[in-house]
C-alpha cells in the first residue's frame, strides 16, 4: 500500500494542529513528501513566522529550530517586511526519510504582529509496515515522547 494523503490548515502565532495519523496496529506509516507555507494575507503585512512540524505535541511554540531535535520532521519559514523593498521569502527543510505511524503536531511563531497566521500544506505518503517495523516504528515514538 503506497499513496498520498494531504493535509492542510491556517495557523496563528502560537497555535498547534493535530494530523491524527495512529491506528490501533501502528501498521500505517507516514512520510513527508511535500511541506509548503503560504501566509494568509500575502504582502499585506510584515510578517516573520516559523511552523514546525513534530512527532510529539509541543507545550511551547517558538521559532528555534534545532536539527538535533529527533522530534522535528520538518520547519518552514516565511519572510516578508513590508517597510523594505524586499521580496517575501520562504524556506521549508523536511525530513523525508522520517517514517513515522503516530499522530504529528503542526505549530506556528509570529514575531511580527503575534497575530499573523500561515497556511500549511503536507503530502504524506502512506507506507505498509509489516508487524515488525510497526512495533520499532511505535518504539521510536514512544521513546521520543
Amino acid at each position: 500500500m503506497r499513496d498520498r494523503l494531504t493535509y492542510r490548515g491556517l495557523l496563528a502565532h502560537g497555535g498547534q494542529d493535530t494530523i491524527l495519523l495512529h491506528t490501533i496496529k501502528g501498521e500505517a506509516g507516514y512520510k513527508i513528501v511535500n511541506f509548503n507555507v503560504m501566509p494568509n494575507h500575502p504582502f499585506n503585512h510584515d510578517q516573520e513566522s516559523v511552523i514546525k512540524i513534530y512527532k510529539t505535541s509541543q507545550e511551547t511554540k517558538d521559532a528555534v529550530v534545532d536539527f538535533s531535535d529527533n522530534k522535528l520532521l520538518g520547519v518552514g519559514i516565511y519572510k516578508q517586511l513590508d517597510e523594505v523593498t524586499l521580496a517575501a521569502s520562504t524556506l521549508v527543510t523536511f525530513f523525508d526519510n522520517e517514517i513515522v505511524n503516530q499522530d504529528i503536531y503542526v505549530t506556528c511563531h509570529d514575531f511580527v504582529g503575534s497575530t499573523r497566521a500561515l497556511n500549511y500544506y503536507i503530502e504524506l505518503e502512506r507506507i505498509k509496515l509489516s508487524e515488525h517495523d510497526a512495533m520499532v516504528t511505535t518504539l521510536k515514538s514512544i521513546r521520543n515522547g
